[in-house]
């Protein structure tokens, strides 16, 4: 069993001077964040592929990550990461048929599509009300998750209560948040991603060394198969319903959720919309989503087994944590508590980089829900003629605010888990519409505001009423898309679509076409070229989901040590790739990207 070892002298050193490191470029720009809503929201639209794509990475990576893949490791086996591995499909449908028609649109933040797509006070409106939705409540619910997790992390390895550690974390965010346009939240990714990549990587390495381990080859001979396995088993249908068929079927396409929304959205959009080309757009959403879910995962899964040896129930992490408050005990607590075993000085670094994980979704989040708030809110209903500076004043406002917001809501959270199954119970059900608003004409303002009303009553009765227990989560899910889709379709054909004004102007801005916008074009008279492509994008989206997934099971076969599939899946991903960029460069040169 693993005693307490206190953070060094050594440790807090350099968490201090490793923190601070990655706060300068963000200090530093804050002058150039200062000239306006452009720069402070959208990094003036100049921002290469890569470091938008790794900023999506950084943002996705925060302290409640590898706690919540801890969390269904321990509860799931390997297999129960399917609740977020299936997501993929999301993002790769993102990338080929949607990313460029978000840059093409121009916007300064993905909510100004709606007056785009859109026309009169139910345009307006939707606008308006997904700026608070979205921008303040969801954003903090986002926000006090990965503030959660901060916390236990804190608890664990600094000794600090509940409160102390949420005074801490909120603080730091404000403080290193508020001042940042874009651009300083955009250069800190790349340095904070680069050290959590390489802590959570040293980290992986102490626990397959911890003699309760015994090295990487002992754990897996000495792991039960079931738990290793990269699929959940097909006898057992509960497992197999949840965590594969019900994803893959209705999951990815149906359900919002921050960086995995159907079509993109949120700090995606936002980070989309602030590339200098639709080109980069496109390739910056392919590295996120190629280094989100092929690179990162192998680290966390092997700390959250080995913790399996080291903590195998939750009293053994009671006993090993007498000083965290017990209503912070959870599988999800076992990531931090294996930090406990790291060397001094490494201990430092780690938890360095997994404060400057956290430092780095906030502040993305902070300056995401700020540009909702004055862009959406204040300027389109307020005061239109606002000056830049007060806009840029009152964005740094709203992200300290919505940062304190979200530390009080953290105190009603228990468990990573359980907040990332609140974020997917509330946006069930609305991620067809999100999907279909931009090919199908019909599509209306109250197409999506009957979607969200009833996916939102549904998702708060079955997390409030009794007799949803009886309802298992797959059947909840499965539940709300059936209403959900039901009610949106009703509201499609019960009110007319977008006025032929409307209409045209979105096809001009956007390019888009495809069967579904055939009839609108043909009754507008509109005889511009097409500008996406449904069997390109459908063919790039599918050879990107067989390379990302071949390089997932590739390299778990490779750690397994189970070298013929591992190379089989190689040459899988090998052939996707060369798919993928033929898909590429029929983009570059059809559609001038």
């Amino acid at each position: 069993m693993v005693t307490q070892t206190p953070m060094t002298t050594l440790d807090l050193v350099i968490v201090i001077l490793t923190v601070a490191l990655a706060a300068v470029p963000s200090l530093m720009l804050a002058k150039r964040a200062g000239k306006g809503k452009d720069e402070f929201f959208a990094s003036g639209r100049s921002a290469p592929w890569w470091l938008i794509g790794t900023s999506m990475v950084a943002t996705t990576f925060s302290t409640d990550t590898p706690n919540l893949v801890t969390d269904l490791v321990r509860t799931g086996g390997v297999a129960g990461n399917w609740a977020w591995w299936a997501f993929l499909v999301t993002g790769m449908v993102t990338v080929f048929f949607y990313a460029p028609l978000w840059r093409r649109a121009g916007f300064l933040t993905d909510l100004e599509f709606y007056e785009l797509r859109y026309a009169g006070k139910p345009a307006a409106f939707l606008r308006g009300f997904r700026a608070v939705y979205l921008g303040v409540f969801f954003n903090t619910l986002v926000m006090a998750s990965v503030t959660l997790a901060a916390v236990k992390m804190g608890s664990v390895m600094l000794g600090l209560s509940r409160e102390s550690a949420v005074m801490a974390c909120i603080a730091m965010s404000i403080i290193f948040g508020s001042p940042a346009g874009l651009s300083g939240v955009l250069v800190s990714d790349v340095i904070q991603f680069s050290l959590a990549m390489i802590g959570v990587t040293g980290a992986a390495y102490f626990a397959l060394n911890r003699p309760e381990v015994g090295g990487l080859q002992n754990l897996i001979a000495t792991t039960d198969p079931q738990t290793l396995s990269l699929l959940p088993s097909f006898s057992n249908t509960d497992a197999l319903l949840s965590l594969l068929i019900i994803p893959f079927l209705i999951q990815w396409w149906s359900t919002w959720y921050p960086g995995a929304e159907p079509g993109g959205g949120s700090y995606i959009a936002q980070r989309m919309l602030a590339a200098r080309s639709p080109k980069d757009a496109l390739q910056g959403t392919l590295w996120f989503n190629i280094a989100h879910y092929a690179l990162r995962p192998w680290p966390w899964i092997l700390v959250a087994l080995a913790s399996m040896k080291v903590f195998p129930t939750l009293e053994d992490l009671r006993i090993a944590l007498p000083h965290v408050d017990p209503a912070l005990i959870g599988h999800d607590l076992a990531y931090p508590a294996m930090l406990l075993g790291l060397p001094s000085g490494f201990k430092g670094l780690v938890v360095a980089a997994l404060l400057a994980a956290y430092l780095s979704t906030m502040s993305t989040h902070m300056n995401w829900g700020a540009s909702y708030i004055v862009n959406d809110v204040y300027v389109r209903f307020m005061n239109p003629n606002a000056g830049e500076k007060k806009l840029v004043l009152l964005g740094r406002v709203s992200s300290a605010l919505m940062a304190i917001a979200a530390g009080a809501f953290m105190l009603t959270l228990g468990s990573a888990s359980e907040a990332f199954n609140m974020l997917i119970s509330v946006g069930a059900g609305t991620g067809a519409i999100y999907l279909l608003r931009w090919f199908w004409w019909r599509v209306n303002p109250w197409t999506e505001i009957v979607g969200m009303a009833v996916s939102l009553v549904i998702a708060l009765y079955f997390r409030y009423s009794a007799a949803s227990a009886a309802y298992s989560g797959s059947l909840k899910l499965v539940i709300t898309v059936a209403l959900t889709t039901l009610a949106a379709i009703i509201a499609t054909y019960a009110w007319p679509p977008s006025n032929d004004a409307t209409l045209r102007a979105f096809i001009e801005k956007t390019g888009v076409g495809g069967g579904l916008w055939r009839a609108a074009r043909v009754r507008l008279g509109i005889t511009s070229p097409e500008k996406t492509h449904f069997g390109d994008s459908l063919t790039g989206a599918i050879a990107g989901c067989v390379l990302v997934y071949s390089l997932l099971f590739g390299v778990g076969e490779l750690l397994y040590g189970r070298t013929g599939p591992a190379l089989g899946f190689a040459v899988v991903a090998v052939a996707a790739a060369f798919a993928m960029r033929a898909v590429l460069r029929r983009f570059d040169r059809v559609f001038e990207l």
